[in-house]
């Protein structure tokens, strides 16, 4: 992994590792994407906006949750437990990458408690993900609501902390630039998933707005998969790191390295400008 803009011959001469760590964000999003596209075919194969098809369906456009309580139910729930399993490990292994020093390592206490807190968000979504899609809508209407809320409360407190804790390592090392790529991408995802969260609890609730929240719904799903490739694009800048590579000492003397190059070309300019 780099640590200046300018070390790219640097990370070529380095050799690539592919570790299987790297892929399970990678096969958690395609998983995702791939259950939410299947059930959406479904439902327009089954005809579409034409009339409801489902028991749970009063509106035109169906839920999610309507086509996953239907003939599809058992690749909902295996869907649905593969892709909480994978977001929850990404935050582990994560946590486990930057202990061992092949990510840009946590400095302070602060920045550990908020990696178990984003951890403990993600176990608490995948948690209401799994559960949501095994008390469907058709038959516990009001359990599937609460997972739901307990899904996107685990995953927005996750995504959080997780946006937090990366603002402040980079805080630390101010010429990474994966680290505020990371998570300015993390913090645009969340926040445009946040605003249309909002909208479609409105809706839920708002019986002539039942279309807009299902395709508000359907959005939302699918939008969730570009957050979980967030994960991979964190995970990949471990491969060809060995470990240690990246432990405390090692940075810290990077980091006044590069301050100590900056000051000089600074006072090498003022020189130069007199």
């Amino acid at each position: 992994m780099p640590l200046a803009s300018n070390s790219e011959s640097h990370e070529q001469s380095r050799p690539r590792n592919h570790w299987w760590y790297v892929w399970i964000p990678l096969f958690g999003a395609f998983i995702w994407f791939g259950t939410i596209l299947s059930l959406l075919i479904t439902w327009l194969a089954q005809g579409g906006t034409g009339r409801p098809r489902y028991r749970s369906q009063d509106q035109t456009i169906a839920y999610i949750s309507d086509v996953g309580a239907d003939i599809l139910k058992p690749l909902f729930i295996v869907g649905c437990s593969i892709t909480a399993v994978t977001f929850f490990s990404s935050l582990v292994i994560e946590r486990y990458l930057r202990h061992s020093g092949r990510l840009i390592t946590t400095m302070r206490r602060r920045e550990k408690a908020l990696n178990v807190l984003a951890a403990l968000g993600a176990f608490i979504g995948g948690v209401g993900l799994i559960l949501l899609s095994v008390f469907d809508t058709a038959r516990h209407m009001h359990l599937h609501r609460g997972f739901l809320l307990m899904f996107m409360l685990g995953v927005v407190a996750s995504a959080i902390f997780t946006c937090i804790e990366y603002r402040w390592i980079s805080k630390d090392f101010f010429y990474v630039r994966q680290l505020r790529i990371a998570y300015v991408a993390k913090g645009i995802i969340v926040s445009i998933l946040v605003v249309l969260a909002v909208a479609f609890g409105v809706a839920l609730f708002t019986r002539k707005a039942f279309d807009a929240g299902a395709i508000l719904e359907w959005i939302i799903a699918l939008g969730f998969t570009f957050y979980m490739l967030t994960f991979y694009y964190d995970l990949r800048q471990a491969k060809g790191v060995n470990r240690g590579e990246l432990d405390p000492q090692a940075l810290q003397s990077q980091r006044r390295a590069m301050m100590m190059r900056q000051r000089l070309g600074l006072g090498l300019g003022s020189r130069r400008a007199r």
